[in-house]
């Protein structure tokens, strides 16, 4: 998401695009434009001396800004945004955060009371859906709120035969329901077809073993795929046939608009939040109602039944995801921050 949106504003000749990096482990994992000035702090984080080396990262930030002395600040992440707000007190500059959690989260005492003192103090807050934009206000959490959703990624689908393979992206945690995912595929017996899960252990669930264990007590060892995890993905949509996504809850679910780019056919259950902002029922994938394994598992069958239908749903879910690209997004965010 950041990446997308570095890549975005310096593509503007009028904007300098300053990118500060400041937790435990400050690396850039995605691409970033070569004119961007990246800030990084000098020290390393030792979380046996956790308090510490916390209020050392907030002196960096403070000291940061007041060098850099920007425009703008656009803050990223749930738990970060706090941190940045706490080390910019009292200094007078636009200070926009975006919250990248799911409304349905559950924080400690400790976060929620500081997002209850801090988050008014933002100059506003990006929401990624409508759901998490009435929970910022059921809380009072501030009165400039714009829903802006998620830049996504497009897939060339590119010229690969498609194969009978139903995929699914995203770490291996409990909230994204693989196990049921498993355990409904096996029961639809279409043959030929394979399941291909793509993503690992987080969280410190240790999930893959588990559901190996799963896939071989169900003797489906041949049928269905673990590939670990993976940071380049267009492969895997491109050959793919059917992209299914069992999560019951998200905050957005980048995975489900590069699907729908690379021309996939989408079942997703309808969690909060995110689904409904990218999916029509019926028309560009298919919402199912959370928990709803048998509807679920209909749908799949009937788009692994239908060639025809997953190419139709899967030619109207490409068209309809160009709403979510990075020039629509990024101009979003330009707007709101810049007031341009």
């Amino acid at each position: 998401m950041m990446s997308e949106l570095a890549g975005f504003f310096c593509r503007r000749e009028e904007l300098e695009v300053h990118l500060v990096l400041f937790g435990k482990a400050p690396v850039l994992s995605y691409y970033v434009p070569g004119n961007i000035m990246v800030h990084k702090p000098a020290t390393l984080f030792n979380d046996r001396l956790r308090l510490y080396h916390s209020v050392l990262r907030l002196s960096y930030l403070r000291k940061s800004m007041k060098k850099i002395n920007p425009d703008c600040i656009l803050s990223f992440g749930e738990y970060w945004n706090s941190f940045v707000l706490l080390a910019l007190i009292g200094l007078r500059y636009s200070v926009y955060i975006s919250d990248r959690g799911s409304p349905q989260s559950k924080y400690s005492f400790l976060h929620l009371f500081l997002r209850k003192i801090l988050y008014p103090r933002a100059k506003g807050i990006i929401a990624q859906t409508e759901k998490a934009k009435q929970a910022f206000q059921a809380q009072s959490l501030n009165n400039n709120i714009e829903v802006i959703g998620n830049p996504i990624h497009f897939i060339n689908s590119g010229n690969k035969v498609r194969k009978k393979i139903v995929l699914t992206v995203g770490r291996l945690i409990d909230s994204k329901n693989h196990d049921k995912l498993i355990e409904l595929f096996t029961q639809i017996k279409k043959p030929g077809w394979q399941l291909l899960i793509v993503g690992g252990d987080a969280l410190k669930q240790n999930n893959l073993d588990r559901l190996r264990l799963l896939v071989n007590a169900l003797g489906a060892a041949s049928d269905v795929h673990f590939t670990g995890y993976k940071s380049y993905l267009e492969e895997f949509y491109q050959e793919s046939s059917i992209f299914a996504f069992t999560s019951d809850s998200e905050g957005f679910p980048n995975v489900i608009g590069e699907a729908m780019s690379a021309g996939l056919p989408v079942v997703s259950f309808d969690c909060i939040a995110g689904p409904s902002e990218m999916i029509t029922d019926t028309v560009d994938g298919f919402l199912i109602p959370v928990n709803n394994y048998f509807l679920f598992r209909e749908r799949l069958e009937q788009l692994m039944d239908n060639e025809l239908l997953r190419h139709r749903i899967g030619s109207k879910a490409k068209e309809s995801i160009r709403k979510l690209s990075i020039e629509n997004i990024g101009s979003e965010y330009y707007q709101f921050i810049l007031g341009k």
